[in-house]
């Protein structure tokens, strides 16, 4: 059954400009998904921002079925059954409360005698308890002989994060989940609790903060050890606006991002992401963070991360992404056939990858000496007649010999499957710091992004492994402060925990 439409010319008449203009706002943020899937990183939309787009169209569109529930109301039967059949099944572990709605009288209107039962209706709907905070009280009874007389016993206290603090360590995980992995700054979270009556200053959670780095430091450490023992990473960095108190202004640091994931060609290692924060863009940063590994990194072309690769352990793969933005950005403006043939050259790689994802680290490298291979050498042979071709000054030539320069880093995808063919994985790693730096708009010292790396670090290799960082980091709290031996320190990488976790639901 179609819904019933007005009668009245104007209510119709509204109703069709607003579909209109709901019509072509959807046709414009359509358009910036492609971009943003498909488009340079300079032209892409900020995830937030198109998410927050979808959210107004969303929300016109339940304005509008809302004004038809009002004004139609014989269609509002056959919407309200089409909301139900899309909505999905709640999660079956929630608790449910029994609301029954029965009728006063149980008479029958017509020979007055007693209804019975013959069945019911029943519905779920989500329901929502604010968060409540609660008191855990803890009691320690003290005992003496009458005899003896000799000395008091007593439980020794438990072991606690904040010594002679309010928190627990569930409380402190909360406030650095909403901090690094909710990119709530902590005054926003100060008057977050304070509408419930909690008055906690942000200096009292900032200090929650720093206590619960300085815990985590070790694990951080091995987090990045560990990563260091793999045989591929990949890096990237971005800037750390830090707060220089002695200028009155901010100075900008690095944060650096290694990361590991071998899901695309089915690797048995699991997925992980380590933070470092450094001061500076040195190419001295990569090398004293990736003391002693050995293997192949995938980066994209800033030049420091070639003086790691001349000490002869490290190979280094490059990003097509970061050599197709070069020639995006002269085809988008308006006619260039070079730079349009370059992205249709690369477009035939990226096809190829999409159907070998997922597949063995082998039969990636089979696939691609069959079908890239001989599209690299085609590739290289008409970047150079083209740069044969044209002045030697503009930015097309510098965009074809950034390629040139790079390609033996480029192409050695071919020779390995266990190579991506760009450095997508750590920049995706990246843009949750960047949405936090967004809300926080800077660290306020050196100390403070030093913080922001570590806790970071465990929050998005938790996100990468599935695990939920608040249950995460409350565990591994406690468990830190109660004295879980370094020895065994690799129980507590987020990893380890989500193994620890499917083993007990066994």
């Amino acid at each position: 059954m179609k819904d019933a439409l007005p009668d009245d010319p104007e209510t119709l008449k509204a109703m069709l400009l607003a579909e209109r203009c709901e019509s072509e706002r959807l046709r414009q943020i359509i358009k910036e998904l492609q971009r943003h899937r498909f488009g340079r990183r300079a032209e892409t939309l900020p995830e937030d921002q198109m998410l927050l787009g979808l959210e107004d169209v969303e929300q016109v569109a339940a304005y509008g079925e809302t004004a038809q529930d009002v004004s139609a109301p014989e269609g509002r039967e056959a919407r309200a059954r089409k909301r139900r059949g899309n909505r999905g099944a709640l999660p079956a572990h929630l608790p449910r409360i029994e609301v029954i709605v029965d009728i006063e009288d149980k008479t029958c209107p017509c020979c007055q005698g007693e209804l019975h039962r013959i069945g019911e209706d029943r519905s779920e709907r989500l329901d929502l308890v604010p968060a409540q905070f609660r008191i855990l009280m803890t009691r320690r009874p003290k005992y003496a002989c009458r005899v003896c007389e000799d000395g008091v016993m007593q439980a020794p206290a438990p072991a606690r994060l904040i010594e002679g603090g309010l928190p627990t360590e569930a409380t402190v995980a909360q406030v650095l989940v909403s901090k690094y992995a909710d990119h709530l700054p902590l005054y926003r979270q100060a008057q977050i609790y304070a509408r419930q009556g909690i008055e906690l200053d942000r200096s009292t959670l900032a200090d929650w903060v720093g206590q619960a780095a300085f815990h985590l430091r070790p694990l951080h450490e091995r987090l990045l050890g560990k990563l260091r023992q793999r045989p591929k990473l990949f890096a990237d960095e971005t800037t750390m606006p830090v707060l220089d108190p002695g200028r009155g202004r901010t100075k900008t640091g690095q944060l650096w991002a290694y990361a590991a994931d071998d899901r695309p060609w089915g690797g048995a290692d699991p997925p992980g992401v380590g933070y470092v924060y450094a001061p500076d863009r040195k190419a001295d940063r990569p090398i004293a963070h990736l003391a002693g590994f050995k293997g192949i990194l995938q980066v994209d072309g800033y030049a420091g991360y070639g003086k790691l690769a001349e000490r002869g352990a490290v190979q280094l793969a490059f990003c097509w992404s970061h050599m197709r933005r070069n020639f995006y950005e002269l085809a988008t403006p308006g006619p260039a056939p070079i730079a349009s043939e370059a992205l249709q050259h690369i477009a035939e790689f990226y096809t190829i990858e999409k159907d070998i994802r997922g597949r063995s680290a082998e039969e990636r490298r089979l696939v691609r000496q069959q079908k890239s291979r001989p599209l690299a050498k085609a590739f290289e042979r008409w970047l150079h007649a083209k740069l044969a071709l044209i002045s030697q000054k503009g930015k097309l030539a510098d965009a074809i010999r950034y390629a040139l320069s790079r390609w033996e880093g480029l192409t050695r995808f071919i020779e390995d499957g266990r190579i991506e063919l760009d450095n997508n994985a750590v920049e995706r790693s990246i843009r949750p710091i960047a949405l936090n730096r967004k809300n926080a708009l800077f660290a306020g010292s050196d100390g403070g992004a030093e913080h922001w790396a570590i806790i970071a670090s465990l929050v998005e290799t938790c996100k990468l492994n599935d695990v939920d960082p608040l249950a995460y980091l409350a565990d591994v709290l406690t468990r830190i402060v109660n004295g879980h031996p370094n020895s065994s320190i690799d129980e507590l990488l987020p990893w380890a925990y989500c193994r620890h976790e499917v083993k007990a639901v066994a």
